[in-house]
């Protein structure tokens, strides 16, 4: 760690270890690279814990876009700051910080302006890995599979000392991407919310909803997790949606399902002015759509997507989260596991969230 640390003090690149996929049916192996020097306003951050989302597994294999390889995914990241920029403000060495999707944007445009840095204006989204960043030669963003991580302050979020920063890694996807959706549908007390799969994503809607007040129902493939369902507080978990065997209609359903799955069945389960909030991606290949006659024969409701959440809204969830308690359903594993944990996820084993502790990864 000392060597990185001069690195960064010293103004050159910084040194890091990851783990990376060579290309899209590569298995993961260690990588040697390097992050761009310590900017004024950014942090060094040692990597702690680094969950892994299904984006992730979308991404290594190419199933939304060919990608950047070697690549690093990881974008659920939490850990310590071991340096700091000479203009940082927002942190200090010692603090504990923790990364989301994103690490950079215009800051200029009126997206950015409102704190939606993730839908820059400017088209100057800088995602954690397998990503160009526009902001240092375009040379690719590598992720949270690693021992180190250089961010601008902006873009990392403050974590209390006290916090678990293993349940705080996935929190900010997980966390964000399922908090959003009913921040922007202004979930209430006595509102009923539907969560559509009740996997990683799904079980943080539904710890959420719960914690709002709303009468929440769970949509999966099948019963086996009905009893972690019902004891998150949902009052049932249907493995069906035809309109005569659920009998609820819903002010919202949020979707969080990652392969094929036909998104008018969910429309009609809604209420008159009833939402659909989208955040699961499926591969390319298997993308859901929505033809126009749907939207007009299952009028007066509204369908929507929902991409993570810009950083005022991120720190508002974390906080939110430490304060109520709200922490993803997690496994701890090591680096060597990486590739098991993916096939989990793809055909369905996973229980919830897998977290690699990077430090036990490095040892």
């Amino acid at each position: 760690m000392q060597n990185y640390i001069s690195e960064a003090l010293s103004g050159k690149r910084i040194s890091a270890k990851g783990f990376a996929v060579a290309d899209k049916n590569a298995k993961f192996k260690p990588y040697d690279f390097s992050r761009h020097a310590l900017g004024e306003k950014d942090i060094l951050i040692e990597i702690l814990f680094a969950g892994i989302c299904h984006s992730d597994v979308h991404s290594a294999k190419s199933e939304w876009h060919e990608g950047i390889y070697p690549m690093v995914p990881g974008h659920e990241i939490a850990g310590r700051v071991i340096a700091v920029g000479s203009q940082v403000s927002k942190f200090k060495v010692g603090d504990y910080a923790g990364v989301g999707c994103m690490v950079n944007s215009c800051g200029e445009c009126e997206a950015c302006k409102k704190s939606q840095e993730q839908f820059c204006m400017n088209g100057k989204t800088t995602f954690t890995y397998d990503c160009k960043d526009s902001f240092h030669n375009n040379e690719p963003t590598y992720g949270g599979y690693s021992n180190n991580i250089v961010v601008h302050e902006h873009f990392a979020v403050c974590v209390p000392s006290d916090a678990p920063l293993e349940k705080v890694a996935p929190l900010l996807c997980a966390g964000i991407t399922t908090y959003s959706p009913l921040k922007f549908s202004q979930i209430k007390a006595g509102d009923k919310v539907g969560v559509a799969g009740f996997g990683g994503l799904g079980s943080m809607a539904v710890k959420y909803a719960v914690k709002m007040g709303a009468e929440v129902y769970v949509f999966a493939r099948n019963d086996k997790k009905k009893e972690e369902a019902l004891k998150m507080g949902a009052k049932a978990l249907y493995t069906s949606t035809k309109p005569s065997e659920v009998k609820e209609r819903f002010d919202l359903i949020i979707s969080t399902i990652p392969t094929a799955y036909k998104v008018s069945e969910y429309i009609d389960l809604l209420k008159y002015g009833g939402e659909l909030a989208i955040v699961g991606l499926p591969p390319a290949e298997v993308m859901p759509q929505i033809s126009i006659d749907t939207l007009v024969f299952k009028a007066g409701k509204k369908v929507y997507g929902s991409l993570i959440g810009g950083m005022k809204e991120t720190q508002e969830m974390l906080d939110f989260s430490l304060q109520h308690k709200i922490y993803p359903e997690t496994e701890i594993i090591t680096a060597d596991k990486i590739d098991e944990a993916y096939d989990n996820l793809t055909s369905g084993k996973a229980k919830f969230r897998y977290v690699i502790d990077m430090k036990k990864s490095f040892s």
